[in-house]
């Protein structure tokens, strides 16, 4: 492990406990917000969020107020912040998935804030209901660390691709299924009925999921040697698997039906933030223009403002 520089190394082999773990108390806390969130476009109200300290809810609505749950990985905590002034928190440290819950469910009920959820876990197999988990109870703080300053990179080099379009595009966001950060950006075309499949997971939640003809990319931290960047399109128009894609090290994966960018091929690159920029916008490029999306209504530069450069002029 290395937190020295700002693209940090992480070998997925080295935290893959602690990974299995998070994933399952990030599932929790998703779950909390999608019980009290209005459905958005393809499930975007369930997301967590990069914040300067970890994952964040953001803003949960809730009876007149509000309330978020954050993880911090700093300090390694887990706080609950009520617009009522009230707060709790959750020490992150190695415990089983059964007693995180608990606190968690008894921290909100402190707080007075009602959370009902489905108790097991999604797209993973086997589903271990959340009270009965005392199989995933890793925590190293270092490893967390790292993770999320993997994803403040990620989360900062998709936010400026993302800023290129101005058609319908979801925010840079961490879906806590398939523990993912993603940016997805829509042709503005139906796509055909997604076929579902995912393990312990609805057809339907898929069916919206992909709804919308869609190029969408992201960061998964449990591929490969460090984890890896990603590019796929919904539906794959017809030779989009031979486009040619950038940085050198980018590749197709048929067995992912999408392609990765190594983590480690990244980091290591001369200049990280331009190779991971070049490969989510060659492969956007490769599935707009093969699936002949109307790209001069989709995109346009976003300094288009500033004649001088970057920068605000305000």
């Amino acid at each position: 492990m290395n937190i020295q520089t700002s693209w940090p190394s992480l070998r997925v082999a080295d935290w893959a406990p602690t990974r299995e773990t998070l994933h399952m108390w990030t599932q929790i806390v998703g779950k909390i917000r999608m019980a009290h969130a209005p459905l958005v476009n393809h499930w975007w109200q369930v997301t967590l969020y990069v914040s300067p300290r970890g994952l964040t809810t953001s803003s949960i609505p809730y009876r007149t107020g509000a309330f978020e749950i954050e993880f911090d990985f700093l300090a390694h905590r887990l706080e609950i912040r009520s617009s009522d002034g009230g707060t709790r928190g959750v020490t992150l440290r190695p415990m089983p998935v059964a007693e995180f819950y608990a606190r968690l469910m008894a921290a909100l009920d402190e707080l007075g804030i009602e959370a009902t959820i489905r108790p097991h876990p999604n797209e993973v197999d086997p589903a271990i209901p959340f009270a009965e988990d005392e199989v995933h109870a890793s925590y190293d703080g270092e490893a967390a660390a790292l993770f999320w300053r993997q994803l403040l990179q990620a989360d900062r080099v998709m936010g400026e691709f993302r800023s290129h379009f101005v058609g319908k595009v979801s925010p840079v966001h961490f879906f806590w299924g398939a523990m993912d950060l993603a940016c997805t950006r829509f042709s503005g075309r139906p796509s055909p009925t997604h076929p579902g499949g995912v393990p312990t997971c609805g057809d339907w939640v898929m069916v919206e999921g992909y709804s919308r003809e869609l190029s969408s990319c992201g960061f998964w931290p449990g591929g490969g040697e460090e984890g890896a960047f990603y590019s796929y399109a919904y539906p794959a128009p017809e030779g989009f698997a031979e486009e040619p894609v950038g940085p050198e090290g980018a590749f197709w994966s048929p067995e992912f039906q999408q392609f990765l960018l190594p983590y480690e091929v990244a980091r290591a690159a001369p200049e990280p933030d331009r190779a991971v920029a070049e490969f989510l916008h060659t492969t956007y490029v490769a599935a707009a223009r093969r699936a002949d999306w109307d790209r001069s209504a989709l995109e346009d530069d976003p300094f288009r403002w500033h004649p001088a450069g970057r920068g605000s002029t305000a």
